[in-house]
């Protein structure tokens, strides 16, 4: 059977679960027995920190002839030289590098084209798309990595007899920070489009039933398979003795609640509960991110601890290993209600608990991990007390730290995300 994953690429100067999400689906379908999968980028080439060993270096619909037919006018017929010379790869590298913005501000219109599929995608672009698809032989599923490129499933459908797969997750962050019309025209547009999917794959029961509720649609067609990770480079992590220290691992910024932990350590340190107490940071940010990140950093400066905070330049590789191998308990505050959070089960595998608001998937994924504790969303006093109690207890911390680590090695394996998509490819 051969798949191909169609992804879209991003700037990787941040952790970026989708992106991290989309390698993890990779190497899955190929540990899926009978199966020969490929990646194909779309708009930019791949984050470069989670890159998979023969990824396709080809990427279509570059993000800037994009860009320019959408804003300026007589370019939407731009000769096929000024193609090949906006979609190079060193201008798309470029724009790679500048990328990592999560405003939609100014992007709006360009969203609804790109699910409707119609006036986004140009016919001579998508000819060479279907050309490329069936250079060796038809594929027998396109899998479509998120909705937001959903007008393709019916643009491939009409070129090509084959079943398409699309996964969903946290396309709400990106649609709901639109204004209306444009925020419920996205997700009409959405229901409108799914009859050309044939199966719909979410990692949690949580955002089934929120895609379900945005876009209408039965669900018939849904299948719920927890994303899985290959914990091979932090199982063997050993704790430092440094304790005690908390660590954040993702993207430094307010949506995701950086600002929380810094409060909730500065409170904790003001208690003197525990005097050796410190922070650590890691996950990248963008440079809309940077006038977020200098406030936290003053509020630090300004409590006399900033001999107590360690940021880490990289998170992926022998940084993320320092890191995990750093700290005793992690939390992400998040402010948003996240549809999974892989950085939960990094967390555990390496034998770290979380402590994890209870909103979104983190209810469901701490039930399955056993891996940590959740509070009260928004309230710094309960996210402190729940730090502290687990820093005080050893006996608590350790016992959750190890249930975290074997239920991620036994129920979140790639092998087991790899049985669900065996299930639902076979069925199709």
């Amino acid at each position: 059977m051969k798949i191909v994953y169609l992804i879209t690429g991003s700037g990787g100067s941040f952790y970026c679960g989708n992106c991290y999400r989309d390698m993890i689906y990779l190497r899955a379908m190929r540990k899926v027995p009978g199966i020969t999968a490929s990646a194909i980028p779309l708009y930019l080439p791949p984050d470069g920190t989670n890159i998979e060993t023969g990824l396709d270096k080809n990427v279509f619909f570059g993000a800037i002839s994009m860009f320019l037919r959408e804003k300026v006018p007589f370019l939407r017929n731009m000769p096929v030289f000024m193609d090949k010379l906006f979609d190079s790869s060193p201008m798309l590298k470029m724009a790679a590098r500048r990328a990592g913005t999560t405003r939609t501000v100014g992007l709006e219109e360009m969203t609804l084209n790109m699910i409707k599929g119609e006036n986004a995608f140009p016919e001579k672009e998508l000819q060479r798309l279907v050309d490329y698809l069936t250079r060796d032989g038809k594929p027998d599923i396109i899998h479509l990595s998120n909705a937001l490129i959903i007008g393709l499933a019916r643009q491939i459908k009409k070129k090509l007899d084959v079943k398409i797969v699309c996964s969903l997750l946290n396309e709400d962050d990106w649609i709901d920070e639109m204004a209306e019309p444009y925020q419920s025209g996205a997700w009409k547009l959405i229901s409108k489009e799914a009859s050309n999917v044939d199966v719909f794959l979410t990692p949690s029961n949580y955002y089934k039933e929120l895609f379900i509720s945005k876009t209408g649609i039965s669900g018939d067609n849904f299948y719920v398979i927890p994303l899985g990770i290959d914990p091979a480079e932090l199982l063997k992590i050993e704790k430092r003795d440094n304790y005690p220290s908390i660590g954040y691992f993702c993207r430094i910024n307010s949506q995701n609640g950086f600002d929380k932990l810094v409060d909730a350590f500065i409170e904790l340190k003001s208690g003197n509960n525990l005097p050796g107490l410190t922070l650590h940071i890691s996950g990248g940010y963008t440079g809309d991110d940077k006038p977020f990140i200098a406030d936290q950093i003053r509020k630090i400066k300004a409590a006399g601890l900033k001999s107590f905070v360690r940021i880490y330049p990289e998170f992926h590789g022998n940084s993320k290993q320092e890191f995990f191998s750093n700290i005793d308990v992690m939390s992400v505050p998040v402010r948003k209600h996240d549809g999974y959070g892989l950085y939960i089960l990094e967390a555990n595998a390496a034998g770290v608990p979380v402590v994890q608001p209870a909103t979104g998937a983190f209810p469901e994924i701490i039930e399955r991990t056993m891996g940590g504790m959740t509070y009260s969303p928004d309230n710094v006093g309960e996210l402190s007390a729940n730090l502290l109690k687990l820093l005080k207890d050893n006996d608590l911390r350790s016992r959750l730290g190890k249930l975290g680590k074997e239920k991620v090695l036994t129920e979140l394996s790639l092998e087991k995300m790899s049985e669900g998509l065996s299930k639902v490819y076979n069925t199709l």
